[in-house]
């Protein structure tokens, strides 16, 4: 899998905790930097639990458009191509008896949609801003639809562009007309999370495909603050010099620029669609490793979404303000610095007492694949690893990375999962 895709940048930080094991902290960080985290865990905690409801569950996949991931399978291709392309890829998951789709429509603050915000994405054409004749998220959403599967959209709120020149992209493109929005980090374009003009616009561009589309859900995925990159630093000095006052320290600041982007998307959709529509983020699986704070996971992580994304996703989950958490568990059972195994009961039980439902990221992509440890080369891997979910009434579901693993299957695995674990098609619980 390619650098430039979500995953692979999470096989870079997966690489990460193999490379590096994070001391335990002199004095552990506070775990919030809103309402105190306690406070939220008592409220969680008096809720009664809900039934596990078996007979619903949640069986979804990704389906990537950055950089031609998974569809289309390369840019330029004739509308009718495209779109057939698109249905056989649906199809598959009706074949693989699976009930969602989580297809994504802003890969590089772009659009798979005509957005009056952002541009037409290149990987449909070729070119940024081109029309390709056809509406892709409107066909995805219809046709998803007739064939049982809810539509998942799928959002990177803050990846602008896989390159870091400026004139490569439309004329008129947002980040064009304000390049003061813009931090170049890692090879890559990023918008400011730390800019509230930022944080209203891109929540602007989101939500322009919820209004106009019948969407099943919001999704985001687990890039927020980028992935740390050996010697380089996010330039956000001049944001955090005018808004990070009163904030003890500049990862305060950060980790409540993301808090916001999260609370007031929330908020913003439950207002649009009345409750109809879902809202779901799939995070790097560890918040936190034990060692760093006793609340954490036992592993040994060298990312921790917490201290290195900014992203709080425990916090998130125990205010309740996200409906569904997928993490991106992507490792096997008895994976020594972040064990399957380990890894699922902690967010089983971060889950318990909340609201928000739990399905688990599988890396299909693994299997088989040249270059992974003997148990990815193993067809009942994942099988097990849903043999091991089923102890924990939490974990209602699990979505596959991604869609053209579960068309092309490479060594039987995703039809291993089928044979043992879904008799028959199911509907997602709600």
């Amino acid at each position: 899998m390619g650098e430039i895709t979500r995953r692979g940048l999470t096989v870079t930080a997966a690489g990460l905790l193999a490379a590096t094991a994070v001391p335990a902290a002199a004095a552990a960080a506070p775990a919030t930097d809103g309402p105190p985290q306690e406070a939220a865990d008592a409220r969680a905690a008096a809720r009664p639990p809900r039934a596990p409801g078996r007979r619903h569950q949640f069986r979804g996949m990704w389906l990537a458009t950055v950089a031609n991931r998974d569809w289309p399978s390369k840019p330029g291709l004739p509308a009718g191509q495209q779109r057939r392309e698109l249905l056989a890829l649906l199809d598959s998951a009706v074949k693989r008896r699976l009930n969602a789709v989580v297809f994504q429509v802003r890969p590089t603050a772009d659009a798979l949609w005509p957005s009056p915000y952002e541009p037409w994405t290149e990987y449909l054409t070729g070119r940024q801003g081109r029309n390709p004749g056809w509406d892709p998220l409107g066909v995805a959403v219809r046709e998803a639809h007739e064939r049982g599967l809810e539509l998942h959209a799928w959002f990177n709120p803050y990846r602008v562009a896989n390159h870091t020149d400026r004139s490569r992209l439309v004329p008129g493109h947002p980040a064009r007309r304000h390049p003061e929005w813009v931090v170049p980090y890692g090879g890559k374009l990023y918008y400011n999370p730390g800019l509230p003009r930022v944080r209203h616009f891109v929540q602007d561009a989101m939500l322009d495909a919820v209004a106009r589309y019948d969407v099943d859900a919001v999704h985001w995925d687990d890039y927020f603050y980028p992935y740390p990159v050996a010697g380089q630093k996010f330039n956000d000095d001049a944001a955090y010099a005018r808004y990070g006052k009163g904030f003890p320290d500049r990862a305060a600041w950060r980790r409540n620029n993301i808090d916001r982007l999260v609370l007031e998307t929330a908020q913003r959709l439950r207002k649009l669609k009345k409750g109809r529509v879902r809202f779901g983020i799939s995070p790097f699986a560890i918040w936190r490793n034990k060692a760093t704070d006793p609340r954490g996971s036992d592993t040994r992580a060298g990312v921790q979404t917490y201290d290195d994304l900014y992203a709080d996703t425990r916090k998130w989950v125990r205010e309740g303000w996200i409906d569904y958490i997928v993490p991106q568990v992507y490792w096997n059972i008895g994976f020594p610095v972040a064990d399957y195994a380990k890894v699922v009961p902690w967010w089983a039980r971060t889950v318990r007492g909340t609201d928000v439902d739990l399905y688990i990221g599988e890396a299909l992509y693994k299997a088989g694949a040249q270059g992974q440890p003997a148990p990815w080369q193993d067809p009942a891997e994942l099988s097990r690893h849903l043999t091991f979910d089923r102890d924990f009434p939490e974990v209602r579901g699990n979505v596959y990375f991604s869609a053209k693993e579960v068309a092309e299957d490479r060594i039987g695995a995703m039809a291993r999962v089928v044979a043992d674990h879904y008799p028959g098609r199911v509907r997602p619980p709600h």
